[in-house]
């Protein structure tokens, strides 16, 4: 069997073991208490490996603001989308929209899948572009939302520095950059994984090796069959989907990528599916409108958990079929047609159901 089909199967069958597991871990605490192991232990381990066996290069320091522009351009180009299917960006709906879809979560839904395909110096280079994707979820869109909340509710945020600074230092204590920070200045001061002690290598070696089996056997236990309309947030997500893959189309012909693992990084990457952390800003200030007694909204609070309970099984679905392709998405045409196809497979529907519903009216007045 084919080794690239072989690691796909093996891949699927553990998301296929998380939806078994499913009537075991009905406990919300309990998924969360898999995906905590996973972010503060499985993951940092791997990160760390990855990062102590390349070669220190300046030009590192220049991929987290290149995730940080893509994550820009969707923050500029959500609205534009939204509008033309008739959503205001102005609505509840509107800016729980624009709050999630910019943002990424890489570590559940891409970061496995680059390790198992793509190897330890394209792990290394993802870890690097999700510090600044970090930045932007939980400082910028958290500032984001206070202003959308101060405009729905009237009422003047306090603590504002407070809050920015408690954001600021979860960052900072986030254990994935805590150890991005201690391999990067080991690295700088001429050490590298096989220089380390053996008992420390044999430390990392072994949590390491829980990421991959764990962070699938969790995406199978939070796949979710029995949402409400998925037919408008479905479409949204496999719009960003093309619009993603023409980014990585674009950046791949204006950086002159030749390695295919760097072709393909660049196009996983960005399929990530939407973070947690808007979700949490979104919950904070929808708390404080709760507890004010005032009716009006600012966020939909249960829009914002069905793109969630979505994004997930969506872009691991998409991430590991081109990463299950070989080398088919090398070639940089293929990408562009991706994007086109996804990008007019998500909106089109909704644009012709929207035309049709005015037609309609017009007909019927």
């Amino acid at each position: 069997m084919n080794e690239a089909i072989l690691k796909t199967l093996i891949l699927v069958l553990l998301i296929g073991l998380g939806l078994i597991l499913k009537g075991k871990f009905v406990s919300k605490d309990k998924t969360n208490g898999i995906k905590e192991l996973v972010l503060s232990v499985a993951l940092p381990s791997t990160i760390f490996i990855a990062l102590m066996k390349i070669n220190l290069d300046i030009s590192l320091l220049f991929v987290p603001f290149v995730a940080l522009a893509f994550n820009f351009l969707l923050y500029f180009i959500t609205p534009v989308a939204l509008k033309m299917l008739g959503i205001s960006k102005d609505s509840a709906n509107g800016k729980t929209l624009i709050m999630l879809i910019p943002s990424l979560a890489p570590g559940l839904s891409c970061f496995p899948f680059i390790a198992e395909f793509l190897g330890e110096e394209s792990l290394a280079l993802a870890a690097m572009a999700d510090v600044g994707n970090k930045f932007f979820v939980l400082i910028f869109l958290y500032i984001i939302a206070m202003n959308m909340f101060i405009k729905t509710s009237g009422e003047k945020s306090t603590n504002t520095g407070d809050k920015i600074k408690s954001l600021l230092i979860s960052l900072v204590k986030e254990p994935i950059n805590i150890i991005l920070f201690a391999a990067l200045m080991l690295l700088a001061f001429g050490w590298n994984y096989d220089t380390l002690p053996q008992v420390v290598r044999g430390l990392f070696d072994r949590t390491s090796a829980l990421m991959t089996p764990m962070v699938l056997i969790f995406i199978g236990l939070a796949v979710k069959f029995k949402e409400g309309n998925k037919r408008v947030v479905l479409s949204i997500l496999v719009f960003r989907a093309g619009v993603s893959l023409l980014f990585s189309a674009a950046l791949i012909k204006l950086a002159g990528f030749t390695d295919p693992n760097h072709i393909l990084l660049a196009a996983v990457l960005p399929l990530s599916s939407v973070s947690f952390w808007p979700f949490a800003h979104i919950s904070l200030f929808n708390s404080k409108e709760e507890e004010s007694g005032k009716p009006e909204r600012t966020f939909n609070v249960e829009l914002a958990v069905m793109v969630l309970a979505i994004s997930l099984p969506l872009s691991t679905t998409i991430i590991l079929a081109i990463l299950s392709a070989g080398t088919v998405f090398v070639d940089v045409t293929k990408i562009v047609w991706l994007g086109i196809l996804l990008s007019v497979v998500g909106i089109a529907p909704l644009l012709a159901s929207r035309i049709y519903v005015r037609a309609a009216h017009r007909a019927t007045n």
